[in-house]
């Protein structure tokens, strides 16, 4: 992408500097002409890819059903949110470099429309009171400011507007802002919708103009430019006959044509998608303020690790937030827990526990694919969950289960390792049961080395470490009361990596993550580190869960 982009900004700006057609442009504009050509050829490229990070359905089909994207190209699905964030950013860049390139050339039209010195720039700027085609500065008198070009030409004014959208765009995109105010980021990142119009409509007045092809072939600008400011009026050489000008055609559409009609496809079905009935037939609360929803939807066909975007609108007609499935695709129902952590979530637990006759309606869309979809494709996974970021490894612990009930021989993974981290004791309460029952049934079916998991408790006080030091020499762990004991303190991330690469010497280890951002840089260090250079060798591949 980065290396498309120099290559795009380098041709364009060498072809303005070099096409014969716009040889008395740039007797006026000099290199700024190149620079704000070369920046929105640029912006055009960026323009088509911004779209297409976001068109979930489309990376969920290339994730899960095309044959010919192999893990190279799946892991780069992954990161489609940090791709859309940069070509956001080179949007914003190349959009300043294109507005500073026309403030200069608008100062430079001005300047020769008011030349009085004879110079070329300043006949070209007369050019205008000979023919409706004839000119080739778009300031036509001496009064006209940089200013009344900007705000009442379609060029200018449609690019104030564009310029203004996305600036309102990147600023409420800034991590403070989604985190705290949700709903300026979600309302002000539609004004993508003006930034495309006004982008298809910007270049069709065409203020930057360049010589027509029948004008070089009568009068080349090259043999000709001299006979401009020497021309006399019984001139009869064929230089002797002024050049013709032509705005440069708008392309804006044809780049991003097509990512806007597969972006307006994408939202319809998922509107179609989000109006199917959807039956909550389970409501559980857990401890910590967690709510577990149970629900079925016809249809409805998921794959572990996957996520659903949900709707309430007895909270919000049009907020949507992301919940990773934690049931597993065996089950009869789809499963989602929802951690009290903003206004949202508070709104909607207190919702459903104040609902006793008839529960509030839930709106689903989804499911979309992520990372840990991958997880059967590894025979060694080393699964890392914080607090309710244990979610997606749930839908992975729950579907082994049912995979050792009914006896799968296609199980390609040999070994799990799952570790667990949580700040208070009542967290681990979610999943109790689960982690019992996977214990129990691995044991009867003689596999119980398969799953090894680790719980850390990050957070504890006095009492709590008194009671655990009591019944230290118990079979059961007193916090959880599985067989487990649970650790105390943060994992020490080399040696748990220095352990499984023992363990498994030749083996391809996926590592997936579904936590905070300064767990994933420990996590996908210790993978560079640990994989070895040999590919005969045990390779670490870092995998992390991104809505």
């Amino acid at each position: 992408w980065l290396g498309i982009n120099i290559f795009l900004f380098t041709y364009y700006f060498l072809f303005f500097n070099w096409d014969e057609r716009y040889f008395y442009t740039r007797t006026i504009l000099r290199s700024a002409l190149a620079w704000a050509r070369a920046s929105a050829k640029c912006l055009n490229f960026n323009s088509m890819l911004i779209l297409l990070p976001v068109c979930r359905n489309l990376l969920s089909f290339l994730r899960g059903t095309c044959s010919c994207c192999r893990r190279t190209l799946r892991k780069q699905l992954d990161h489609n949110l940090t791709f859309h964030k940069l070509v956001a950013y080179a949007l914003a860049l190349l959009t300043a470099v294109h507005t500073i390139a026309h403030l200069f050339n608008l100062e430079r039209y001005n300047h020769s429309q008011q030349a009085t010195d004879g110079s070329l720039p300043a006949v070209l700027s007369k050019m205008h009171l000979q023919g409706s085609n004839k000119w080739l500065n778009p300031i036509h008198s001496n009064q006209t400011t940089v200013e009344y070009v900007a705000f009442t030409t379609i060029p200018g004014l449609t690019g104030v507007i564009i310029t203004l959208a996305l600036i309102l765009m990147v600023t409420s995109s800034t991590e403070f802002i989604r985190r705290n105010y949700f709903e300026v980021f979600w309302y002000t990142h539609h004004l993508f919708l003006i930034y495309f119009a006004g982008l298809v409509i910007h270049g069709i007045a065409g203020l930057v103009r360049g010589q027509t092809e029948e004008s070089i072939e009568e009068v080349h600008p090259h043999r000709c430019a001299e006979y401009l400011t020497h021309k006399d009026k019984n001139c009869s050489h064929n230089c002797c006959k002024d050049p013709e000008f032509g705005s440069i055609p708008a392309e804006s559409w044809k780049w991003v044509l097509a990512p806007v009609l597969l972006y307006v496809f994408e939202r319809i079905l998922r509107v179609w998608r989000a109006r199917q009935k959807v039956v909550v037939t389970k409501v559980v609360m857990h401890p910590a303020r967690v709510l577990e929803l149970q629900m079925q939807k016809k249809g409805f066909c998921m794959e572990v690790g996957q996520y659903i975007f949900v709707n309430c609108p007895a909270i919000s007609l049009l907020e949507w937030h992301p919940f990773t499935l934690t049931s597993a695709p065996e089950e009869d129902f789809f499963s989602i827990h929802i951690r009290a952590a903003g206004d949202w979530t508070e709104r909607l637990i207190d919702t459903f526990q104040q609902q006793k006759l008839e529960k509030p309606r839930i709106e689903v869309d989804g499911p979309f694919g992520t990372a840990s979809e991958d997880v059967f494709q590894y025979e060694v996974a080393m699964l890392v969950g914080a607090g309710i970021g244990v979610t997606p490894f749930a839908s992975i612990l729950k579907s082994i289960w049912y995979k050792f009930q009914q006896a799968d021989q296609t199980l390609k993974t040999k070994k799990i390792y799952f570790y667990w981290l949580c700040r208070d004791t009542g967290a681990f309460a979610w999943f109790n049961d689960l982690l019992a029952s996977l214990e129990q049934k691995m044991a009867e079916s003689g596999k119980a080395d398969f799953l090894t998991y680790r719980l850390f408790l990050t957070g504890w006080d006095t009492s709590i470490a008194n009671n655990v030091a009591l019944h230290f020499d118990t079979p059961t762990d007193t916090v959880t009361g599985l067989r487990h004991k649970t650790i105390f303190g943060r994992p020490m991330w080399n040696s748990e990596f220095a352990a499984v690469a023992a363990a498994h010497p030749r083996s391809v280890v996926g590592v997936f993550l579904c936590g905070p951002g300064a767990l994933a840089k420990s996590l996908q260090k210790s993978c560079h580190q640990h994989s070895s250079l040999d590919p005969r060798k045990v390779k670490f591949y870092f995998n992390k869960e991104n809505f």
